[in-house]
């Protein structure tokens, strides 16, 4: 049981989130006699649940955190790394709108998760209640990918 609350955990966590809490809670989940499909719809709210409060973060703790040098420093460190992200789906999203946002953290790859599509939003500014809708989606989309991927090498690696 330690390992689905592990797979929890790390769902949780920037950078790691679905792509990896996932397919541990996968692996694990036949161990312990827990669905699949069940499996995937905790792992998926939870990371549809951290956009809230990521955004909740970003509009209220951060302004008061900002001031303290050493989140100013991780602050602009983190901003600086996503700058080249950021200016690319500026672009993209220029010109389709917030599907860009959906495909963004849609396509599971590091740094293309609910953090960093929350983020983006929040530091462009855009629709909240569209955002929410394209980062969801993004995420159950990414779900389904890694789910069936998942999958996929366990049948054949069994």
């Amino acid at each position: 049981m330690n390992e689905l609350i592990l797979s929890i955990f790390l769902t949780l966590l920037p950078l790691i989130e679905l792509r990896g809490g996932l397919p541990l809670a996968l692996l694990n989940a036949s161990k312990y006699g827990v669905s699949n499909l069940l499996i995937f719809l905790i792992i998926v709210f939870l990371n549809i649940l951290l956009i809230f409060i990521i955004f909740f973060f970003l509009d209220n703790i951060h302004n008061v955190l900002i001031k303290f040098n050493f989140y100013k420093k991780f602050y602009s460190f983190y901003l600086k790394k996503m700058r080249k992200k950021i200016s690319k789906f500026e672009k993209l999203h220029s010109s389709i709108g917030l599907v860009a946002l959906f495909i963004f953290v849609a396509i599971p790859l590091p740094l293309t998760g609910a953090y960093t599509g929350t983020f983006i939003s929040w530091v462009l500014g855009l629709d909240r209640k569209k955002s929410i809708l394209a980062i969801s989606l993004g995420v159950l989309t990414a779900g389904i990918i890694i789910y069936f991927s998942t999958l996929g090498i366990i049948s054949f690696l069994n």
